[in-house]
Formats: structure tokens, C-alpha cells, sequence
């Protein structure tokens, strides 16, 4: 099995944001990157398969050469090869286009992409590469099954979980549950040295216009001051609900 898993080079939570030319762009300076998690969730399902199945494992990133530490990362990982689609990743649509255009000469039976990255949360590009390759798609998965060319899946819906088979090649839009947080891997030495020497193939981005573009960033608004109200005084409570949060 052939695996092909999408990854996206995303701002740290922890990191402080900013915003420059008029709060038109992003501010990177400073700023920590990591592996989008739940690509890493996909990505560490795509390792289990390598381990009992003996699948091949690519991954892919749409970037700048700044991603590449990233994708150095998830080598480190466990996976074979890497490919960089050299451009800026200016929309949903356009990042789907470039993935879909490497995937199609290479022939995957399953493209593990996370359900959305934690920076635009889009949660658009799985679905608009499934369409782009005209494959089977599985949005929400939290489990994942293969055996020859038969997939089960299971996904979240409103209300519950929906069991689902289906036929490779397929694309799955994956996220916790596809595997937990303490299944995560963390490179260790060896891995980092290997990761070395694995091939990181960069192409060229293929012509694709963004269907959308971002006029302006904010932070959300600060949290407002804080009312303290004694225990024992419950009818001052009771009239700051009624009156200022107007919950009552």
C-alpha cells in the first residue's frame, strides 16, 4: 500500500501572533512552527501501516523553503520521502490543486490528510482533493481499517459515530481518534540522523488561481475586567446576572 500524507507547517499556539502591513499579513518573526496536529494524528496512523503492513509512507507540504524543518520532522518520524510543492500556500483551493497534481502521478491508494489545520481552520482541502481526483472521501474519520483494497472507517456525526466501507484509493480527512495524543511519536536520535539522508524532492507549483484572499487579520478582543461577588451575597449576584450578563 501506498501511502500519501498532507502536511501542513503550522503557527505553535503557544507563540505570540502579529500582523503587519496594515494587518494584512501574518508576522512569522518570532514565531514557533509545528506539525499541524492533526495531520500528525494521520501521520502517525500512515507509520502504524508502514510497521504492520509494509505500506510506503510520502508526505507532502505546500511551502516556502521555512517549511522544511517541519517536513524534516515527520522524516524523523518514520516517513520515506518527502515532497515540497515550492510556492506559498495562498488559499484552500490552491493548496488542494498542488497536492492533487503530485498525487496523480504517484499513484497512492490512500491519501491521510488532517480534517483541518489549526491556523485558518479551513477544513476544505481534503474534500476539494478528493473531488480534484475524483476518489472516495471520508471526512471526520476517528478510525481506520485496510485490508487489500477494502477500507473501514469510522467517522463522527451529529449525534454519534458512523461506521463506513468503502474502496481504495481513497482520501480520509483524519483527527483525534484516528489515533490518541499518547500514541504521537517523538523523533529520537536515530531517527533524526536518518532523516538526513531521505529524499526531500521540491517541484515546481502548478498554474492554480486562489479562489479567495484574506483582506484583514485581528486578535480577538481582550477578556474584560472580572466582577468578584462574596459567597454569602447572593442577591448581588443574582442582580448583576439579571442586569449586566443579561443571563437571567
Amino acid at each position: 500500500m501506498k501511502i500519501l500524507v498532507c502536511i501542513s507547517h503550522v503557527p505553535d499556539t503557544t507563540s505570540k501572533i502579529n500582523f503587519t502591513d496594515g494587518d494584512t499579513q501574518f508576522d512569522k518573526n518570532g514565531v514557533s512552527f509545528i506539525i499541524n496536529p492533526n495531520d500528525e494524528f494521520g501521520l502517525t496512523r500512515a507509520m502504524w501501516f508502514k510497521e504492520k503492513q509494509a505500506a510506503s509512507v510520502d508526505i507532502i507540504t505546500v511551502g516556502e523553503a521555512d517549511v522544511e524543518p517541519t517536513m524534516r520532522k515527520c522524516l524523523a518520524i518514520g516517513a520515506d520521502n518527502a515532497i515540497r510543492v515550492n510556492s506559498k500556500p495562498t488559499d484552500s483551493f490552491f493548496v488542494a490543486k498542488q497536492i492533487a497534481e503530485v498525487a496523480k502521478s504517484g499513484n497512492y491508494d490512500l491519501i491521510i490528510a488532517g480534517r483541518e489545520s489549526i491556523d485558518y481552520n479551513g477544513g476544505v482541502v481534503p474534500g476539494m482533493l478528493a473531488g480534484l481526483l475524483d476518489i472516495n472521501f471520508i471526512n471526520t474519520c476517528i478510525s481506520l481499517e485496510v485490508e487489500n483494497s477494502t477500507a473501514t472507517a469510522i467517522r463522527e456525526i451529529d449525534g454519534g459515530k458512523e461506521t463506513l466501507k468503502t474502496s481504495l484509493p481513497l482520501v480520509i480527512a483524519g483527527q483525534k481518534g484516528l489515533v490518541e495524543e499518547s500514541d504521537l511519536r517523538i523523533p529520537n536520535m536515530r531517527g533524526i540522523m536518518m532523516a538526513r539522508k531521505k529524499p526531500l524532492t521540491v517541484v515546481e507549483a502548478v498554474s492554480a488561481e486562489a479562489q479567495t484572499n484574506a483582506k484583514s487579520f485581528s486578535k480577538p478582543e481582550a477578556k474584560g475586567s472580572v466582577t468578584l461577588v462574596d459567597a454569602s451575597n447572593i442577591d448581588q449576584l443574582i442582580d448583576l446576572l439579571h442586569k449586566e450578563a443579561k443571563v437571567i
